[in-house]
């Protein structure tokens, strides 16, 4: 599974960091980063109650294009 934060839409209240610190942390711009490029199996579950958790859903699945049609 992959994820991305959309910068714009962030607004780096740092809900995702309190459900899931080791996936994101919030960097220098304020605005929160996912800390791996695939999150590992054991931690989807995280993941997404990370992207549930988001009040601005700025954390999304990232999804190639040929799967997202």
């Amino acid at each position: 599974m992959k994820i991305k934060v959309n910068a714009e839409a962030c607004v780096g209240c740092g809900a995702c960091t309190g459900v899931a610190e080791d996936l994101f942390e919030i960097g220098d711009a304020g605005v929160s980063t996912c800390k791996v490029a695939e999150i590992p199996a054991d931690k989807e579950q995280e993941a997404r109650d990370a992207m549930d958790t988001c009040p601005t859903g700025a954390i999304v699945e990232d999804v190639p294009e040929e799967k997202a049609a």
